[in-house]
């Protein structure tokens, strides 16, 4: 008879997440999920979900009916927006300056669009004309851009873009899974149509669910289709009915990461969105004020720079994968690697929602000058936490 051996219990490490996601978790959000499971139908958890709704619009800025979470990470998200805007045959263009505005352009394409591509380096962000130009040339039925391109850490303004895209008689269709809850997304108030997040950055959640938003402009074309949705789960016709009045049963919901989801955005809300974003603005300040008393440059433009998510450039003679090793092992800070082009050339530093505190940028600090000094990079003693500490006193 053979005897088998358990695996051992899962004990996870404890890590300072200070990556491209996913962020630290308050203690609430994991105590609220290991409330007991009811049922997907359960009062108690239509409940639960009529809060959510109401709570995503207060962070989504919007009064948008359709808003709800995909059960699913945030590419599921990505996907459901895509899927329900665009038919097979649609014009759609695709505003490309990173990893994730390739992979819209991907989606786009299986779900069987005519898609034209513009393009950004990595780590710049789209002017008005040129999309205006994109525009003229293509006339396409839907524009995707990217607000939080997570791989370069640029910030997009899409104010004066929603524009020209609405004055072509264009959807707008907007990824904000890194900047919900971290910098100011005005649904209403910048006219985007179809718009879609992740839980695991600014709204610190673990991964699972994906906040999604719809204009009634993007209902209406949903409403029109000419062909059924390319995919069944993703199909927010049939989903709504679940979210909305009717409850009809559509699939069986994560109830527990719902769960989670709830207390996060109730923590979100208890904090303010004006006060939560000055906080990761703040931290992101400080750490800048830091990389650079210690010699290290952006690899983004001011005034273009993601606060919740730094792309600092690696300096010369150090090795990328040593220190990012070092701040792991030793430190127990994870911060990630450079995608794309920028891979080996870029540290992703994420400030994002529970890990956007003075203790991580302080901490951050200090465990990177020892990193570098021990591979020889010069760096003068003490000069990044004693930057980021003038910031935070001044």
């Amino acid at each position: 008879m053979t005897t088998t051996t358990l695996p051992a219990p899962v004990t996870p490490p404890e890590r300072i997440l200070m990556g491209p996601g996913p962020s630290a978790i308050s203690p609430r959000v994991l105590a609220a999920m290991a409330a007991p499971t009811v049922g997907h139908l359960d009062p108690y958890f239509l409940q639960i979900m009529d809060e959510m709704q109401s709570m995503l619009r207060e962070v989504f800025r919007t009064e948008n009916q359709l808003t709800l979470a995909v059960s699913g990470t945030g590419s599921a998200g990505m996907e459901c927006c895509v899927v329900n805007v665009v038919e097979p045959g649609d014009r759609v263009l695709v505003c490309k300056n990173g990893v994730f505005g390739g992979r819209m352009a991907d989606v786009a394409e299986r779900a069987g669009a005519e898609v034209s591509v513009i393009e950004r380096p990595f780590g710049e962000v789209f002017d008005a004309d040129e999309v205006k130009a994109a525009i003229e040339q293509h006339s396409p039925q839907v524009v995707g851009i990217v607000h939080a391109e997570t791989s370069t850490g640029a910030h997009q303004p899409l104010e004066e873009i929603s524009k020209i895209v609405h004055d072509a008689g264009a959807l707008l269709l907007v990824d904000t899974v890194t900047s919900l809850g971290g910098a100011p997304v005005e649904v209403d108030a910048w006219q985007l149509d179809a718009v879609y997040s992740g839980t695991q950055k600014c709204l610190s959640c673990p991964p699972g669910l994906a906040p999604v938003t719809f204009s009634p402009r993007a209902v209406e074309k949903i409403e029109n289709r000419k062909t059924k949705v390319a995919s069944w789960y993703l199909d927010t016709t049939m989903i709504r009915n679940y979210w909305g009045e009717q409850r009809s049963y559509h699939h069986t919901a994560p109830i527990n990461a719902n769960y989670g989801l709830h207390e996060a955005l109730r923590i979100v809300l208890e904090e303010g969105l004006e006060a939560r974003h000055a906080r990761h603005l703040r931290n992101h300040q400080a750490l800048a004020a830091g990389l650079e008393a210690m010699g290290i440059d952006y690899a983004v433009a001011e005034g273009i720079r993601l606060p919740m998510l730094n792309a600092a450039k690696i300096p010369e003679g150090c090795d990328d994968a040593k220190v990012r090793g070092q701040l792991l092992n030793q430190f127990g800070i994870e911060i990630g690697a450079g995608l794309g082009p920028m891979k080996g050339k870029t540290w992703r530093i994420g400030l994002m929602g529970e890990a956007s505190s003075e203790r991580n940028v302080l901490l951050f600090l200090a465990a990177l000058e020892r990193c570098l000094t021990d591979q020889s990079v010069s760096v003068t003693p003490g000069s990044g936490v004693a930057a980021a500490n003038a910031y935070y006193a001044g």
